[in-house]
C-alpha cells in the first residue's frame, strides 16, 4: 500500500477526517495543510486504519 492510500481507513474515519478538515479550512490553512493536519487527527483519535476487532481492548489494569 502506498502512502498517502486512505483505502484501509472505514468510512466513519474518513467522514470524520473531512469534517476536521473543514474546521482547518474555515481557520484559514490551506488545502493541503487541512488534510494533513485533519488526517493526523483522525489518526491519533483512532489509532490509524481498520484494525482487528477482537482482542483489542486491554483490561483496567494495563491502561495507566
Amino acid at each position: 500500500m502506498p502512502r498517502g492510500d486512505k483505502s484501509s481507513y472505514t468510512g466513519k474515519q474518513k467522514r470524520q477526517a473531512a469534517h476536521i478538515e473543514e474546521g482547518y479550512e474555515k481557520r484559514g490553512l490551506g488545502v493541503k495543510t487541512s488534510e494533513k493536519r485533519a488526517w493526523a487527527t483522525v489518526n491519533k483519535l483512532t489509532g490509524g486504519g481498520k484494525l482487528s476487532g477482537s482482542g483489542r481492548a486491554k483490561s483496567a489494569s494495563d491502561r495507566h
